[in-house]
């Protein structure tokens, strides 16, 4: 008998794990990675910045130059081309509008082409309001050509096939508009470059010989809007305030966090109606938490009436006004720390279920006191949870914006998030509005970063 082993067989490739997650990466590229993306080159792509010269009136002819946006140039010639459907309903067109018709000349001859709309009078109508019939203008000047040219195609410089008469009854059987294009002629650092544009593009100045390059078709990149951002008055002051609250809000939290955790953790008589108490504020959303604090330190709100029903004040304080801004950093500070330390609480919760009592007695055993235990044994085991949860509640804080409005209107306090909504919805600088949003996500990226370093557990840094 041989002693030859048979051939391993190779091991195929399980697909399983992949086809799983695949509806997952899908969902991430589509509601995440894109508009990112999309956002992120808002912040630092000028639409529309330079535009592209064509070497001849079609779309598909080459590009001749470029020239940037606000460029003057000359006006040499003009062509009127058919629109893409797809263009239909862009700013700033000039358009033409052709009518084929049906007409008899002098002679008595049949004749059919087109004729441009400013030659021909509308007098009947279908019932969808499409002209159907009409007749010749007259021309009024004495020096222009009274007959009036009829063209093979709705384009002027087409073969003219025939011509009428001033008041000749005409057939209109349809209608073609048309956009005007340019050939125009620029300077750029001393280089001229000619071609021709769509009229969407060019503003026409003066008689028509001249214009400027109103918008372009290119994009390029470009770092003026993050200088407007950073040059705006508000920019500073909303960075130093979102940095104070993120400072302030997280040492609390997760203080008052830890302690809840504690409290649910030793398993006191009634634990499970002191977690529904602590989780409460879950439930309730940022504005309903913005909207409740106001109520406490408004002139009128519970705060004054305790105090004049105590007899500490003798007239209601005014707390939330232009010249009290610490007393409104303090009512936010108070609302996000009610309101989201119950979030890290739960964290540290789910954390500490996994810490083993049996440890937590042994040190108790060997004379550990609870501060020793919290140190040196729970705050150790917690740290995947506590990585979880600062990343977490520091993106939160960085993006803090509906209390911050409810409380102060975004005027007297304002934060990040609340001049990103200022510059989009307010100032419609859509472009400045996303460099304030790509900012929040890049802090959001560096703090993440942080704590992933920082705030390592034993077998990550043992690896």
């Amino acid at each position: 008998m041989s002693d030859a082993s048979p051939p391993k067989r190779r091991k195929g490739i399980n697909w399983a794990p992949y086809l799983l997650i695949l509806p997952t990466l899908i969902y991430l590229l589509l509601f995440f990675g894109y508009p990112m993306v999309r956002g992120l080159l808002l912040a630092v792509q000028d639409e529309g910045a330079r535009l592209a010269v064509l070497s001849d009136a079609e779309r598909s002819s080459p590009t001749s130059g470029t020239l940037p946006r606000g460029t003057s140039v000359e006006i040499l010639n003009r062509q009127a081309n058919a629109i893409d459907p797809a263009d239909l309903g862009q700013t700033n067109m000039v358009t033409e509008t052709w009518y084929f018709i049906q007409a008899q000349d002098a002679s008595g001859q049949a004749v059919e082409g087109w004729t441009p709309e400013t030659r021909i009078r509308v007098r009947e109508q279908d019932e969808e309001g499409r002209p159907v019939a009409g007749t010749v203008r007259s021309v009024i000047s004495s020096t222009a050509d009274p007959l009036t040219s009829v063209y093979a195609e709705p384009d002027g410089g087409s073969e003219i096939i025939a011509r009428l008469e001033a008041r000749s009854e005409v057939q209109i059987s349809d209608q073609s508009t048309l956009e005007i294009w340019y050939q125009i002629r620029g300077e750029e650092n001393g280089q001229v470059v000619e071609g021709w544009a769509p009229s969407r593009y060019i503003q026409t100045l003066g008689d028509g010989s001249t214009g400027r390059i109103a918008r372009g078709n290119l994009a390029q990149f470009t770092t003026i809007y993050i200088r407007r951002m950073i040059n705006d008055r508000f920019f500073w002051p909303a960075l130093t305030t979102t940095a104070l609250l993120t400072v302030l809000i997280i040492p609390a939290q997760f203080v008052l966090a830890i302690i809840m955790a504690l409290v649910i953790q030793a398993n006191p008589k009634f634990n499970s109606i002191f977690l529904y108490i602590f989780s409460i504020a879950l439930g309730i959303s940022d504005l309903a938490a913005g909207i409740l604090w106001y109520s406490i330190f408004t002139q009128s709100g519970y705060l004054n009436s305790i105090l004049q029903g105590l007899g500490l004040i003798e007239r209601p304080i005014t707390y939330l006004s232009a010249g009290s801004r610490h007393w409104i950093i303090l009512a936010i500070w108070l609302a996000e720390v009610w309101r989201a330390t119950s979030l890290v609480m739960v964290i540290v919760v789910a954390g500490m279920q996994a810490i083993s009592r049996e440890v937590l007695e042994a040190a108790e055993v060997f004379g550990a006191n609870l501060w020793q235990r919290i140190r040196h044994i729970i705050l150790p085991l917690l740290r995947p949870s506590l990585q979880v949860a600062l990343i977490l509640r520091t993106i939160l804080a960085l993006q803090v914006f509906a209390v911050v409005i409810a409380l102060s209107g975004g005027d007297v306090v304002t934060v990040l998030a609340n001049e990103t909504y200022r510059q989009y919805y307010d100032l419609r600088n859509f472009n400045v509005a996303a460099a304030y949003a790509s900012f929040i996500l890049l802090l959001s990226m560096i703090t993440s970063v942080f704590y992933l370093r920082a705030v390592r557990y034993q077998e990550e840094t043992t690896a």
